[in-house]
């Protein structure tokens, strides 16, 4: 694991996984509804630039175009605001893409609080759990460039819908250029016996940081990246837990229908006598509006909440 000094947005390495698997020979086509600029996705126009359609502000037709050209044999990829990809074409995802299982990667950019300052109109707090209400769709969710570019290399070469959880600003870089994702598979990025910390995308560098600081007070946290979330390691979760006992799920998301019930879920599943504690934002609320490192420090989902949050539950264990 490297360390996280580095940033790298996440959208970067999505359109270099684009571009490379073009340049192989793939039969890419990508689409965007008005969201060139969001998708950051110059670099791939300017390379291809006959590959890339933009349907304007019309996310029904994105899906459904992207739908058809997958079924004549294009590999699709669309790249639009996550909480307008989910929401408005709704219908679309859930027939066109997930019950035909077209062929159609759906990029969810700028998810989780990541727009601040617009509200929840624009917040995207139930991606993972509309999608994981749908079958027939993979459910990704790097937390950096190497990983986002990875899983996008794997989900080109998959014949089926993947939904990947992106992220709006440049995160800190966790692994190694050589990292290689593997779906259904979790990470272990840091060791530790007391507890365990399940972390999904852009939260997970503030695990790391957390799982650092309380190393520092005696406190031993097993860090864990959960970038596959169907298919989902349920066999790490429990061998995880199996060694700690306790656990605490973080995620800029809703406490409902993402990370935090797939670990619940997973234990209960299992009969497994562990606790579990979640950090997101609380199930049944809209998230507040404001500058996003704020947003994240109200919910505890940022480094000192996180240790915040772990000391307690330690705590109460004992």
């Amino acid at each position: 694991m490297m360390g996280t000094e580095r940033k790298e947005d996440l959208r970067d390495a999505m359109v270099r996984a684009l571009i490379a698997f073009a340049e192989d020979g793939g039969d890419l086509l990508v689409l965007c509804s008005d969201s060139t600029s969001s998708a950051r996705i110059g670099p791939f126009q300017e390379r291809f630039p006959d590959r890339l359609v933009d349907v304007g502000i019309a996310e029904q037709n994105l899906l459904g175009v992207a739908a058809g050209l997958a079924l004549g044999g294009h590999t699709v990829v669309t790249a639009n605001a996550a909480c307008f990809a989910l929401t408005r074409s709704g219908e679309q995802l859930k027939n066109d893409v997930c019950y035909s299982r077209t062929n159609v990667k759906v990029a969810g950019l700028n998810a989780g609080v990541s727009y601040g300052p617009l509200g929840s109109t624009h917040h995207a707090l139930d991606d993972v759990s509309i999608v994981r209400g749908l079958g027939e769709i993979l459910i990704f969710a790097p937390a950096d460039g190497p990983e986002a570019e990875s899983a996008f290399r794997w989900a080109l070469e998959y014949d089926g819908p993947v939904y990947v959880r992106m992220d709006g600003q440049a995160l800190p870089v966790l692994h190694d250029p050589g990292y290689r994702f593997r779906p259904g598979r979790l990470e272990v990025l840091r060791e530790g016996r007391d507890l365990t910390v399940f972390a999904m995308g852009s939260a997970v560098f503030e695990a790391v940081r957390a799982g650092e600081i309380l190393a520092r007070s005696g406190l031993t946290a097993e860090v864990v990246n959960v970038p596959s979330i169907r298919p989902a390691d349920t066999e790490g979760i429990l061998a995880s837990l199996g060694r700690t006992g306790l656990a605490v799920s973080v995620e800029e998301h809703s406490t409902h229908g993402g990370l935090g019930s797939l670990v619940a879920e997973t234990i209960a599943d299992a009969g497994l006598g562990a606790r579990l504690v979640r950090i997101g934002i609380p199930e049944g609320s809209f998230s507040k509006a404001g500058p996003r490192d704020l947003i994240r420090a109200h919910y505890g989902i940022d480094a000192a909440g996180i240790v915040r949050t772990v000391t307690e539950a330690f705590r109460g264990r004992r």
